[in-house]
Protein backbone atom coordinates (compact mmCIF):
# COMPACT_ATOMS: atom_id res chain seq x y z
CA UNK A 1 0.00 0.00 0.00
CA UNK A 2 1.80 3.64 -0.64
CA UNK A 3 2.12 6.21 1.53
CA UNK A 4 -0.98 8.15 3.10
CA UNK A 5 -0.89 11.94 1.25
CA UNK A 6 -1.53 14.52 4.28
CA UNK A 7 -2.74 17.86 2.49
CA UNK A 8 -1.79 21.00 4.14
CA UNK A 9 -3.60 24.47 3.35
CA UNK A 10 -0.60 26.97 2.42
CA UNK A 11 -0.52 30.50 3.21
CA UNK A 12 -0.61 33.45 1.01
CA UNK A 13 3.00 35.04 1.57
CA UNK A 14 5.18 38.01 0.75
CA UNK A 15 8.49 36.96 2.46
CA UNK A 16 9.33 33.29 0.43
CA UNK A 17 12.75 33.85 -1.84
CA UNK A 18 13.81 32.51 -4.62
CA UNK A 19 10.71 32.60 -6.42
CA UNK A 20 8.77 35.77 -8.76
CA UNK A 21 6.13 37.86 -6.92
CA UNK A 22 4.06 37.10 -4.72
CA UNK A 23 3.76 33.53 -3.20
CA UNK A 24 2.08 30.66 -0.87
CA UNK A 25 3.75 28.91 1.43
CA UNK A 26 3.72 27.24 4.80
CA UNK A 27 6.60 26.12 7.29
CA UNK A 28 8.91 23.23 7.13
CA UNK A 29 8.25 21.63 10.28
CA UNK A 30 4.82 20.51 9.23
CA UNK A 31 6.21 18.67 6.26
CA UNK A 32 8.83 17.42 8.31
CA UNK A 33 7.00 15.90 10.73
CA UNK A 34 4.68 14.27 8.54
CA UNK A 35 7.78 13.21 6.18
CA UNK A 36 8.79 11.04 9.87
CA UNK A 37 6.01 9.53 10.59
CA UNK A 38 5.85 7.63 6.40
CA UNK A 39 3.17 10.10 5.06
CA UNK A 40 3.30 12.30 1.86
CA UNK A 41 2.82 15.65 2.82
CA UNK A 42 1.05 18.01 0.01
CA UNK A 43 0.45 21.73 -0.12
CA UNK A 44 -3.06 23.14 -1.16
CA UNK A 45 -2.53 26.52 -2.00
CA UNK A 46 -5.36 29.13 -0.26
CA UNK A 47 -8.05 29.65 -4.04
CA UNK A 48 -11.20 29.90 -3.31
CA UNK A 49 -11.29 29.63 -7.07
CA UNK A 50 -11.14 25.87 -6.24
CA UNK A 51 -14.04 25.42 -4.30
CA UNK A 52 -16.05 24.08 -6.80
CA UNK A 53 -16.34 20.62 -7.49
CA UNK A 54 -12.64 20.21 -7.89
CA UNK A 55 -12.25 20.87 -3.92
CA UNK A 56 -14.65 17.15 -3.91
CA UNK A 57 -12.83 15.87 -6.07
CA UNK A 58 -9.24 16.44 -3.73
CA UNK A 59 -10.62 15.38 -1.17
CA UNK A 60 -11.58 11.97 -2.44
CA UNK A 61 -8.02 11.68 -3.39
CA UNK A 62 -6.06 11.97 0.01
CA UNK A 63 -6.34 10.47 3.40
CA UNK A 64 -5.67 13.13 5.60
CA UNK A 65 -5.68 16.65 6.84
CA UNK A 66 -3.41 18.85 8.71
CA UNK A 67 -4.80 22.41 9.58
CA UNK A 68 -2.03 24.53 11.48
CA UNK A 69 -1.25 27.84 12.88
CA UNK A 70 -1.30 31.02 11.25
CA UNK A 71 -2.80 34.75 11.74
CA UNK A 72 -6.74 35.08 13.38
CA UNK A 73 -9.85 34.28 11.76
CA UNK A 74 -12.30 36.78 10.66
CA UNK A 75 -15.15 37.36 13.59
CA UNK A 76 -17.62 37.54 11.01
CA UNK A 77 -17.11 33.72 10.23
CA UNK A 78 -18.90 33.21 13.91
CA UNK A 79 -21.20 35.80 14.10
CA UNK A 80 -18.82 38.67 15.97
CA UNK A 81 -17.65 42.34 15.46
CA UNK A 82 -13.97 42.87 15.12
CA UNK A 83 -13.59 44.51 18.68
CA UNK A 84 -9.78 43.37 19.72
CA UNK A 85 -7.39 45.76 19.21
CA UNK A 86 -4.87 42.69 18.80
CA UNK A 87 -6.77 40.65 16.31
CA UNK A 88 -4.22 40.44 13.34
CA UNK A 89 -3.34 38.44 10.18
CA UNK A 90 -7.17 37.97 9.14
CA UNK A 91 -7.20 37.20 4.78
CA UNK A 92 -10.64 35.82 3.31
CA UNK A 93 -8.70 33.59 1.13
CA UNK A 94 -7.62 31.06 4.21
CA UNK A 95 -10.89 31.56 6.24
CA UNK A 96 -12.45 30.96 3.21
CA UNK A 97 -10.23 27.81 1.75
CA UNK A 98 -10.02 26.52 5.69
CA UNK A 99 -13.42 26.24 6.31
CA UNK A 100 -14.40 24.22 3.55
CA UNK A 101 -11.59 22.14 3.62
CA UNK A 102 -12.78 21.29 7.32
CA UNK A 103 -16.16 20.28 6.41
CA UNK A 104 -15.43 19.05 3.36
CA UNK A 105 -13.10 16.71 5.66
CA UNK A 106 -15.24 16.13 8.16
CA UNK A 107 -18.38 14.68 5.55
CA UNK A 108 -15.56 12.18 4.09
CA UNK A 109 -14.66 10.84 7.70
CA UNK A 110 -11.08 11.91 6.77
CA UNK A 111 -7.94 12.06 9.53
CA UNK A 112 -7.88 15.52 10.65
CA UNK A 113 -5.19 16.98 12.81
CA UNK A 114 -5.80 20.93 14.03
CA UNK A 115 -3.09 22.53 15.42
CA UNK A 116 -3.30 26.07 17.23
CA UNK A 117 -5.33 27.95 14.75
CA UNK A 118 -6.53 24.92 13.25
CA UNK A 119 -8.23 23.85 16.41
CA UNK A 120 -10.15 27.24 16.14
CA UNK A 121 -11.21 26.58 12.37
CA UNK A 122 -12.28 23.46 13.97
CA UNK A 123 -14.42 24.91 16.02
CA UNK A 124 -15.86 27.93 14.01
CA UNK A 125 -16.68 25.46 10.74
CA UNK A 126 -18.71 23.37 12.96
CA UNK A 127 -20.48 26.63 14.41
CA UNK A 128 -18.59 27.82 17.50
CA UNK A 129 -17.18 31.21 18.39
CA UNK A 130 -14.09 32.61 19.56
CA UNK A 131 -12.66 34.80 22.57
CA UNK A 132 -10.91 37.61 20.36
CA UNK A 133 -8.20 38.08 22.92
CA UNK A 134 -7.16 36.16 26.30
CA UNK A 135 -5.48 38.94 27.52
CA UNK A 136 -3.23 36.87 28.90
CA UNK A 137 0.61 36.10 28.43
CA UNK A 138 1.07 32.65 29.97
CA UNK A 139 0.27 31.35 26.62
CA UNK A 140 2.21 33.23 23.96
CA UNK A 141 5.68 31.96 23.37
CA UNK A 142 5.49 29.27 26.49
CA UNK A 143 6.15 26.13 27.29
CA UNK A 144 3.57 23.97 29.83
CA UNK A 145 2.20 20.88 30.26
CA UNK A 146 -0.86 20.16 29.55
CA UNK A 147 -3.40 16.99 31.36
CA UNK A 148 -5.33 15.08 28.95
CA UNK A 149 -8.69 12.61 29.36
CA UNK A 150 -7.04 9.79 29.40
CA UNK A 151 -10.05 7.97 27.19
CA UNK A 152 -9.49 10.67 24.50
CA UNK A 153 -8.00 10.12 21.10
CA UNK A 154 -5.46 12.47 21.75
CA UNK A 155 -3.99 10.56 25.16
CA UNK A 156 -3.14 7.92 22.77
CA UNK A 157 -2.13 9.78 20.03
CA UNK A 158 0.55 11.10 22.74
CA UNK A 159 0.95 8.01 24.15
CA UNK A 160 0.80 10.51 27.27
CA UNK A 161 -2.06 11.78 29.39
CA UNK A 162 0.06 14.34 30.91
CA UNK A 163 2.67 15.96 27.49
CA UNK A 164 5.11 17.76 29.40
CA UNK A 165 6.64 20.33 26.92
CA UNK A 166 3.80 21.95 25.00
CA UNK A 167 5.15 25.19 23.08
CA UNK A 168 1.68 27.66 23.54
CA UNK A 169 1.93 30.69 20.83
CA UNK A 170 -2.17 31.89 21.04
CA UNK A 171 -3.91 34.88 21.57
CA UNK A 172 -7.39 33.61 21.38
CA UNK A 173 -9.32 30.44 22.60
CA UNK A 174 -13.04 28.75 22.10
CA UNK A 175 -15.57 30.35 23.75
CA UNK A 176 -18.65 28.58 22.98
CA UNK A 177 -17.80 25.20 21.53
CA UNK A 178 -19.31 23.85 18.42
CA UNK A 179 -21.95 20.64 19.28
CA UNK A 180 -20.26 17.45 19.14
CA UNK A 181 -16.71 18.86 19.83
CA UNK A 182 -15.29 17.45 23.28
CA UNK A 183 -13.33 19.81 25.44
CA UNK A 184 -10.16 17.15 26.19
CA UNK A 185 -7.12 18.99 27.15
CA UNK A 186 -6.08 21.70 29.91
CA UNK A 187 -3.49 23.45 30.85
CA UNK A 188 -2.60 23.91 34.67
CA UNK A 189 -4.40 27.28 34.57
CA UNK A 190 -7.81 25.76 33.08
CA UNK A 191 -7.31 27.15 29.63
CA UNK A 192 -8.53 24.87 26.98
CA UNK A 193 -5.70 23.05 25.44
CA UNK A 194 -7.27 20.27 22.76
CA UNK A 195 -10.81 19.31 21.23
CA UNK A 196 -11.75 16.07 19.41
CA UNK A 197 -14.84 15.52 17.09
CA UNK A 198 -16.84 12.85 19.04
CA UNK A 199 -18.60 11.64 16.30
CA UNK A 200 -15.53 11.16 13.53
CA UNK A 201 -12.93 8.93 13.30
CA UNK A 202 -10.33 10.85 14.46
CA UNK A 203 -10.96 14.64 14.12
CA UNK A 204 -8.38 16.16 16.78
CA UNK A 205 -6.93 19.83 17.51
CA UNK A 206 -4.46 21.17 20.49
CA UNK A 207 -4.08 24.61 20.85
CA UNK A 208 -0.37 24.10 21.21
CA UNK A 209 2.21 23.22 18.48
CA UNK A 210 3.60 20.29 19.00
CA UNK A 211 5.60 20.41 15.17
CA UNK A 212 7.60 23.15 16.89
CA UNK A 213 9.33 20.17 19.10
CA UNK A 214 8.87 17.24 17.00
CA UNK A 215 12.10 17.12 16.06
CA UNK A 216 13.77 16.32 19.50
CA UNK A 217 11.11 15.30 21.61
CA UNK A 218 8.93 12.24 20.21
CA UNK A 219 6.28 12.97 22.62
CA UNK A 220 5.16 15.70 20.38
CA UNK A 221 6.21 13.50 17.27
CA UNK A 222 3.71 11.20 18.36
CA UNK A 223 0.80 12.72 17.31
CA UNK A 224 2.29 13.37 13.57
CA UNK A 225 2.72 9.54 13.49
CA UNK A 226 -0.41 8.72 14.86
CA UNK A 227 -2.18 11.24 11.93
CA UNK A 228 -0.23 9.40 9.12
CA UNK A 229 -1.48 5.93 11.24
CA UNK A 230 -5.06 7.14 10.89
CA UNK A 231 -4.64 8.63 7.41
CA UNK A 232 -3.66 4.86 6.38
CA UNK A 233 -6.26 3.09 8.02
CA UNK A 234 -8.77 5.33 5.75
CA UNK A 235 -6.76 4.41 2.77
CA UNK A 236 -6.95 1.46 3.51
CA UNK A 237 -10.82 1.72 3.74
CA UNK A 238 -10.90 2.92 0.61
Amino acid sequence: MSAPIIIIVGRQSSQAKGVRAEAYASGQRYYKAIERAGGIPVMLPPMPELLDGRLIDLIDRVDGVLFHGGGDIDPRRYGDAATAEQLYGIVYEHDEVELAVMRSAIDHDLAVLGLCRGLQILNVALGGTLVQDIGNEDHWLQYHPVSLEPDSRLAGAFASVRPARCHSVHHQIIDQIADGLRVVGRADDGMLEAVELESATWVVATQWHPEDTAHEDPEQQNVFDELVRQAAAVRARG
